[in-house]
């Protein structure tokens, strides 16, 4: 990739705006679309250097390389259906959205021939989307745009396209469960009468530390509901009881489907009450 490379970013949610100015900082001729068109002007109203497209189609027809970043499945499939009859033969587009293999499949049979499908969804919040330090799981041939996915963290290749959908969702499934499993803890910590401070102290130093980490970070965004929609991708893909059981958590608590996911702890604590006392030193 040269500097003249046109890249058309789709999607400036609390991901996709700090992706797209990695993209803008390291000058490539960027064209931005939302589907909000407040969040494009106020992006190119923060000193981005860019074009803001009325629609897919206008953002994509004179890219050499398309960037997805969307919130589920059906805000992907809409958009790639509009723009798809616009884009070029030998475009590149790179779906960076959380979707699933078999979305990703399907994005495959939307797009004309002659157009290059990579899958690369991402691991991190946007703390790190905005510093270049996210995980990629990319599938399919990356090889012409990798100087581009190295502009937003740490490139692991996968395979085949798909293969970094399905990654995506076993490591997100991983993590969200993970985070139910230490809000139960804490939930038990509660009803025990044990001090917090001691409980995320042993947490810390235990097996858990990095969902510990997780579960009680600062700083992070990674809405609720956005983890209610990875873990029904995971359960849709396989039988996980344990992921239906998480996901029904994660859905019956609306006051923070919009918050970071460490916020779903709240609930999960207020809603065990304490039984018991710990027991006295001896």
């Amino acid at each position: 990739m040269d500097k003249n490379t046109k890249i058309a970013f789709l999607g400036l949610g609390s991901m996709g705006a700090p992706m797209a100015r990695r993209v803008q900082a390291a000058g490539y001729p960027l064209t931005v679309w939302n589907r909000s068109p407040a969040r494009a002007a106020a992006f190119a109203e923060a000193g981005a250097v860019v074009t803001v497209a009325d629609s897919p189609a206008d953002a994509v027809r004179e890219a050499d390389v398309v960037i997805t970043m969307l919130a589920d499945p059906a805000a992907v499939r809409d958009v790639v259906g509009e723009f798809a009859p616009s884009i070029k033969p030998g475009t590149i587009l790179i779906d960076a959205s959380t979707v699933g293999p078999a979305v990703v499949r399907e994005l495959a049979e939307l797009l004309p021939d002659g157009v290059t499908l990579i899958d690369a969804p991402v691991m991190g919040s946007v703390d790190r989307a905005a510093s270049g330090e996210l995980l990629l799981m990319v599938g399919g041939d990356a090889d012409p745009v990798l100087p581009l996915l190295e502009l937003f963290g740490t490139v692991n290749r996968t395979g085949a396209v798909g293969t970094g959908a399905a990654l995506k969702l076993v490591l997100i499934n991983a993590v969200v469960n993970g985070v139910a499993l230490v809000g139960e803890a804490m939930a038990l910590a509660d009803a025990l009468g044990l001090p917090e401070a001691q409980v995320k102290a042993a947490l810390a130093t235990s097996p858990l530390a990095g969902l510990a980490g997780r579960a009680f970070a600062e700083g992070s965004y990674f809405p609720v509901r956005l983890a209610a929609k990875d873990v029904a991708l995971a359960t849709a893909a396989a039988d996980l009881p344990i992921a239906r059981a998480v996901h029904a958590r994660l859905t019956a608590y609306p006051a923070v489907t919009n918050e970071d996911l460490a916020q779903i702890i709240k609930p999960f604590r207020s809603s065990t009450p304490s039984t018991r006392t710990a027991p006295s030193p001896t």
